[in-house]
């Protein structure tokens, strides 16, 4: 029995027996007998309260929840705080408050705290990062790095990975360069939806499940880059890139991925991406027009004439003239350099 029919029973018995109440209101209004309008009152209260009761109790809960969720740690402490000090502020002033004549000592005070709680979250909410500096003075320098202990601070020291990018295998290539410094974090929720690929009836998943376990193995073993298994975990979202949204905004570090959507998804909502394909597009050899290269055709292009070949780094050389080349490995002459989002693209003639 699910919880959210448990409410809609509760609030169905609830407003039936409301509406027996108001059925009797109103046959004393009319002046009749009550029977006939305290049950169809019933029977309405019943059935309002069956169909509402999800809408105004329980998913306002689930949504208030997520949000808490996704909301960064420090304008969660900020609104916290806020409210607080709005509240000790409208406290005091009650009480000057409370001498006045009525009704302004019954309204002033409600009226009070509202305007101080709200002026207050918002004050606190602008200035939330100057809180987080103000409050990170008071942490011992010989404190503990540990991400469980310290998150706050793995900003400067935890790369979170995905499930993409492990399997992807070129992690374990990278770190043996050492141009990555900080420390390799797997939370166990991608170990797992790892291990649940690697255990998939296709072969073709089998296989790259396998693929990134071993990864793993070859990061924790031969790279010296430090590579950590946390127990980390966000309990109130269920999806595996939503949790390592959500942790990477709660630890503020970045995550290394190749996953597109993971990557728009995360640069919303402000996480740093470290993405391997743009690294690759980045590192690859520049060509200037009037440069020549030496190029095999292997395929047709796009458009008629066209011949295309591929240089060592995976730059794709589109050479016109070249359809009747194929097979042929001859130097061209680059003509124009074009950067798309599939990577570089250069455009030649032989």
């Amino acid at each position: 029995m699910s919880t959210e029919f448990i409410f809609r029973i509760l609030g169905a018995i609830a407003a039936a027996i409301g509406g027996a109440f108001l059925g009797d209101e109103v046959a004393q209004l009319f002046r009749v007998a009550p029977e006939g309008y305290v049950i169809v009152f019933i029977l309405l209260g019943f059935l309002i309260g069956l169909v509402l009761t999800p809408y105004i109790t329980i998913r306002p809960l689930r949504h208030i929840s997520a949000r808490l969720a996704q909301m960064p740690a420090e304008r969660l402490i900020a609104i916290v705080l806020g409210l607080f000090i709005g509240l000790v502020a409208a406290a005091l002033l009650s009480l000057p408050l409370a001498l006045l004549g009525s009704p302004f000592r019954q309204i002033l005070p409600l009226v009070a705290a509202g305007v101080l709680c709200y002026l207050s979250v918002v004050i606190l909410v602008s200035r939330q990062n100057d809180l987080q500096t103000f409050f990170s003075g008071f942490r011992s320098p010989l404190s503990h790095t540990n991400v469980e202990q310290n998150p706050a601070q793995a900003g400067e020291q935890f790369i979170l990975l995905d499930t993409s990018v492990i399997i992807d295998g070129r992690i374990a290539d990278i770190s043996k360069t050492g141009f990555v410094r900080a420390t390799l974090l797997i939370p166990n929720f991608i170990l797992s939806e790892l291990q649940h690929i690697a255990d998939s009836a296709d072969p073709l998943r089998r296989g790259r499940g396998r693929l990134g376990l071993e990864v793993l193995t070859q990061l924790q073993n031969d790279s010296p880059v430090p590579t950590q298994i946390t127990d980390m975990d966000v309990s109130e979202v269920r999806e595996a890139d939503s949790k390592l949204v959500a942790l990477a905004r709660h630890l503020r570090c970045p995550i290394m991925t190749n996953d597109y959507n993971l990557n728009r998804v995360a640069e919303l909502q402000g996480v740093a991406v470290l993405n391997i394909n743009d690294l690759a597009n980045a590192v690859k050899i520049t060509s200037l027009p009037g440069e020549e290269l030496k190029v095999k055709i292997i395929q047709e292009g796009r458009e008629s004439d066209q011949g295309v070949g591929f240089l060592q780094d995976g730059t794709m050389v589109v050479v016109e003239d070249g359809r009747q080349l194929i097979n042929k490995t001859l130097n061209v002459t680059v003509t124009k350099v074009l950067q798309t989002s599939a990577g570089r693209m250069i455009f030649a003639k032989p």
